[in-house]
Parts: C-alpha cells; sequence; structure tokens
C-alpha cells in the first residue's frame, strides 16, 4: 500500500485543497457584502417565524380535539338514534296494551249487562278476559322495559350533548390561541419582509442575486460570517493555505466557502 494521505483534523478541511473558491468576475464593496449578512440575519428570522407558526401546540391540540369530537359527536348521533327508535317501539307498544285494554273493557261490559245468557258463552267470555288480562300484563312489562331502555339511551344523550359541548369549548379556546398566536407572528413576519426589502434594496442585484440562487440550495443560508477563521455556514475553520487566499483577495472580491459554497463575508472579527 502507498503512504497515507495528509491527516484531516476534526473541524479542518483537507491539506491539499484546490484553489479557494472564489465567485467569478463578481465584485461588491466591503460595506454591501456585511449588508448581506443583516438580510440573512432577516431571511433567518423569517424562517424561524414560519417554523413557529406551523409547529404551534395548539395545531396539535386542535387535531386531538376535533378527533375527540368527532367520536362524541358519531356517539351522540347513534344515541340519539336509540333513543328515536326506542320511542317508536314504546309508542307502538302501549297501542298494543291500549288496544288489549279496550277489548277488554267491551268484554267486561258484555259481561255485566246480562247480553250473554248461555253458560257456554259466558264461560268463554270469562276465560277470553282473563286471557286479555294475562295479554296485557305482559304487554305492560314490555312497556317497563322498553321505557327503561329509552330513559338509559335519554341518559346517555344527554351526558353526549354535555360531553361535546365542553369539548367543542376547548376547540373554540384552542383555535382562538392559535389565531392570536398566528396573528402575532404574521405582524412580526410582515415587519421582518419590510426591513428586508429595505436592506435588500441598497445591496447590488447581482450579489442578491447569487446570494438568492445559493440560499435556495443550501438550505435557506447563502451567506455566511468568516469568524475566527471558521466559515459560520458549515462550522469548519480555514487552513493556512485557504487563510493565505483569503488574506490575498481584494476586500471588493466575493468570496465563497470551498466546502458549503455559500458566499464568504469578511469582517473586522474573521481573525486574518
Amino acid at each position: 500500500m502507498g503512504p497515507a494521505g495528509p491527516c484531516l483534523e476534526a473541524g479542518h478541511r483537507p491539506l491539499d485543497h484546490p484553489p479557494f473558491l472564489w465567485s467569478p468576475q463578481l465584485n461588491a464593496a466591503p460595506a454591501d457584502q456585511i449588508r448581506l449578512l443583516d438580510v440573512q440575519a432577516l431571511d433567518t428570522r423569517l424562517a424561524q417565524l414560519s417554523h413557529k407558526r406551523s409547529s404551534l401546540p395548539e395545531h396539535a391540540e386542535i387535531e386531538q380535539l376535533s378527533s375527540d369530537l368527532a367520536q362524541l359527536r358519531d356517539l351522540l348521533v347513534a344515541s340519539t338514534t336509540e333513543e328515536s327508535d326506542t320511542a317508536r317501539e314504546q309508542t307502538k307498544a302501549e297501542q298494543d296494551v291500549d288496544q288489549v285494554r279496550q277489548r277488554a273493557v267491551r268484554d267486561q261490559q258484555r259481561l255485566d249487562s246480562g247480553a250473554v245468557s248461555s253458560p257456554k258463552d259466558l264461560e268463554s267470555l270469562q276465560r277470553e278476559i282473563a286471557s286479555l288480562a294475562k295479554r296485557q300484563g305482559d304487554l305492560e312489562d314490555v312497556v317497563l322495559e322498553i321505557m327503561e331502555r329509552r330513559e338509559a339511551a335519554q341518559e346517555r344523550v344527554a351526558e353526549l350533548t354535555e360531553r361535546v359541548s365542553a369539548v367543542q369549548a376547548k376547540v373554540d379556546d384552542a383555535t382562538a390561541r392559535r389565531d392570536a398566536a398566528t396573528a402575532e407572528l404574521d405582524a412580526e413576519a410582515a415587519t421582518v419582509t419590510k426591513d428586508r426589502q429595505v436592506v435588500a434594496e441598497v445591496v447590488p442585484a447581482d450579489l442578491m442575486k447569487l446570494y438568492d440562487k445559493l440560499r435556495a440550495q443550501q438550505g435557506g443560508v447563502g451567506a455566511a460570517r468568516l469568524y475566527q477563521r471558521r466559515c459560520e455556514g458549515c462550522r469548519l475553520e480555514l487552513n493556512m493555505a485557504e487563510v493565505n487566499d483569503v488574506k490575498a483577495a481584494s476586500p471588493e472580491t466575493v468570496l465563497r466557502c470551498e466546502n458549503c459554497h455559500r458566499i464568504l463575508v469578511r469582517t473586522a472579527e474573521s481573525g486574518l
């Protein structure tokens, strides 16, 4: 095997690096390059506000409450339907009881009137009256059982109605809190957007075009400060050869980080 290549220390770039990455034929006043950091700071803040807006805890709270509310409403519909069905069932059972009672009354009236004189007919009528009494008792038991089921359904409807109202109140409260937080974030975002427009208008158009292109490619960060010989975009420290390249470059030259390709802005704290 051949000799090992240059050692890469933690947080440093390879020593056998290619020529430092410059933006071809792009120059800008140092002050304009520094203003680019101001634009980047405002863009970062806008991204933070957007993330905060989309990740408000109220979103998850409303989603969970809405799911609970939908389930409760389904249960309420089922219980209401059950109560309605038992109400019709009770009405039908009560009508059956009333029909049997009316027939028993008619038979009793015939018996009491003395219109039936035949012993055989009297016996038959008495048996029918007894049978109707038993039938009426059985039907009344059915009515009572239905009434108990209907009462239970009514209690369930009342309970679920109360729970639906309580959860709906929570949804309304969470929605109000979400809307208030969203409005506050949107107001700040509008202010930051105006501030960005003011600063961006001062930066040369070609520099802003490059910055916007890189920002779209590099996760929202198109320009980074060179601080104490370290790119604040990728957090890697420049080696001595790269430092010398930066020192040799004109202050107006727009530099690019060799590692992350972002615009590298020099300041008084660059450590050069």
